[in-house]
């Protein structure tokens, strides 16, 4: 009879342990989850201020673009093929990077890397043609950040939208390899949910770059 108690005894230890045990490991993961969503908020103020920084640069631009000081108008400048082209290229990668998303809600490792190495590629072909059209200004037309309040207004809004772009591809290319090592996981997908938010942002900043300056420039 002792036995048969001693024996009950230990079976509510066990239990007990157990139950303990059970709140524990569902507390660190509910710890987990509020982490990473503390991150993701953290990423919507970051948002904001960019807002509000391109939201001062383009007002900036609005005043600036008629005060030439005597040197190269924007329609003398704007070559709109070459602009064109990039818009074209950001656009599409705007898309592909919207394809690795869905190849991460699929469990799809490999698509999902694919797919950001095709985005980070599309990138770097932006900022290449980016970085041409300023060599070309610079070189050919000696169109200079300081040539006049228009440039300087120019290089800085659309230069500050090109290292955007830059930072976001270093970003994916740490992504990728941390995908490569780890799979998708928690941490995992909530970075690639937030770069592939960020490079849609950097679209639309692109697509009113586009509009107000080299549209209206060429009107």
């Amino acid at each position: 009879m002792e036995t048969t108690f001693l024996g009950r005894k230990r079976k509510r230890l066990e239990a007990a342990h157990a139950d303990i045990g059970g709140h524990s490991a569902g507390g660190s993961h509910d710890e987990h989850h509020d982490h990473e969503s503390l991150k993701t908020f953290g990423f919507w103020i970051f948002l904001i201020t960019d807002c509000i920084l391109f939201g001062t640069l383009f007002a900036t631009y609005i005043v600036l673009r008629g005060n030439t000081n005597g040197g190269p108008t924007a329609e003398e400048l704007f070559q709109m093929p070459g602009v064109i082209a990039s818009t074209f290229i950001l656009l599409t990668s705007s898309f592909t990077s919207g394809l690795a998303v869905l190849s991460m809600n699929r469990g799809n490792v490999k698509g999902l890397i694919g797919w950001l190495a095709v985005t980070a590629l599309l990138g770097a072909s932006f900022i290449t043609l980016e970085i041409t059209e300023f060599v070309h200004m610079v070189q050919a037309e000696n169109a200079t950040i300081g040539t006049s309040a228009f440039l300087s207004a120019f290089y800085t809004l659309v230069g500050t939208h090109g290292l955007h772009v830059s930072l976001g591809l270093v970003w994916m290319v740490a992504l990728m390899i941390q995908l490569a090592r780890h799979g998708i996981t928690a941490v995992t997908k909530r970075k690639v949910n937030v770069i592939s938010l960020y490079w849609h942002f950097l679209d639309v900043v692109w697509i009113f770059v586009f509009t107000i300056v080299y549209m209206m420039g060429v009107m």
